[in-house]
């Protein structure tokens, strides 16, 4: 979600518009506001403490972040990005007589639903909330067809009202490597997965499907980015589970990248694997297309509009960890199952950039203001 805002923001203040992106403060040494980029500035809002909280907490600072944000503007659209900023929002919108977006990024599941295996229950207010803001929002943005089905289906939006707006991917930044990577006969090379580390990513999938690929194509696993306050002690149950199958010495945590050395890691890699439960488009799979590798991503969500299945990547209906590591043995003992992979994945990639991305969501804000009057 940050990295859509953020470049959908720049790319539109490169069209001529002024986008100010507003936050919760989280730590004592945010100013109050940055300038993020020329015609964009970053606002940290106090609302709650000053310091990270876990996700579910966020429900409690509702009230305050709308009172901060009321005193700023003027704005012409107000957009919601996720449904705390949405709940805060939208009752401020409507006070100033300013239409309201929202985007929702990830909508939550039923009670009944089950949950994968650790993953903490949705904030109390959540689901009626959702639903509130998809009826009365006056434009919905979503990321995928199968978010924008969600809307309809789960929270009863409008059909009407809801427009899919892709991420984009900066094609200069993700780009395919130009030689190979120089390996030993006894270097196999790495597969990736990055993003936040949670297990709603399916990050134990992950480590058991490296451990079942044979050995003398087993690729290390490099793990990219951090767990949330919410999963303090997550990464220690996945080195542990990486020790039970044996692969102790194969799987890497590097931590949270910046978008350059990510780029990096993606275009070295052999294969990237995203083996979320759930994905409302997948934009690592998209950076892995521009980095022209291969992906093996589960089929849910907007994965399917991310990866094109058999052309771009491998997509995987089974969670058996069995299956994903017959998928990624296939690609990595195919050399040229791999190299079509990835000269397909830089192409479909090269179709989606975050200035067509920014001029999608600037025809929606402009089907909302009044029409100017012709002299």
């Amino acid at each position: 979600m940050n990295v859509v805002v953020r470049h959908q923001a720049e790319a539109m203040a490169a069209l001529g518009h002024h986008v100010e992106i507003l936050t919760r403060r989280s730590s004592p040494d945010m100013p109050a506001a940055r300038r993020l980029a020329a015609g964009v500035t970053v606002r940290y809002l106090d609302a709650g403490p000053l310091t990270s909280v876990p996700k579910g907490d966020h429900e409690g600072f509702i009230d305050e972040f709308r009172c901060r944000a009321a005193a700023l503007g003027p704005w012409d659209v107000i957009h919601s990005h996720h449904w705390f900023s949405g709940m805060a929002m939208l009752p401020l919108a409507r006070s100033l007589g300013v239409p309201h977006v929202q985007s929702f990024h990830s909508i939550a599941a039923d009670a009944t639903t089950p949950l994968s295996d650790g993953e903490r229950p949705e904030s109390g207010g959540r689901m009626a909330g959702e639903a509130w803001l998809a009826r009365e929002s006056d434009a919905i943005v979503a990321v995928s067809a199968a978010e924008a089905e969600t809307v309809v289906q789960r929270l009863g939006g409008s059909p009407e009202r809801i427009t899919v707006v892709h991420p984009g991917v900066d094609g200069s930044l993700f780009h395919p490597r130009t030689r190979p990577p120089a390996r030993g006969a006894a270097e196999r090379g790495y597969a990736v997965v990055a993003g936040r580390l949670q297990p709603l990513k399916g990050l134990d999938l992950a480590i058991e499907a490296v451990a079942a690929v044979p050995l003398p194509l087993r690729p290390e696993l490099v793990i990219a980015g951090d767990a949330s306050a919410d999963y303090e002690g997550y990464i220690d149950e996945l080195t542990r589970l990486a020790a039970v199958h044996g692969i102790a010495d194969g799987v890497r945590f590097v931590g949270p990248r910046s978008r350059v050395d990510l780029a990096a890691l993606f275009r070295n890699a052999r294969v990237v694997l995203i083996p979320s439960h759930s994905e409302t488009f997948g934009l690592v799979a998209l950076e892995a297309a521009a980095s022209g590798v291969p992906v093996v991503a589960q089929g849910t969500g907007g994965l399917r509009e991310a990866v094109l299945a058999g052309d771009t990547g491998l997509i995987l209906e089974s969670r058996n960890p069995r299956d994903w590591a017959e998928a990624l043995t296939e690609v990595l003992g195919n050399p040229e199952l791999a190299s079509r992979l990835s000269v397909a994945a830089r192409a479909r990639a090269e179709i989606f950039d975050w200035a067509r991305s920014a001029a999608a969501l600037l025809d929606v804000y402009r089907a909302l203001l009044p029409v100017p009057v012709s002299s």
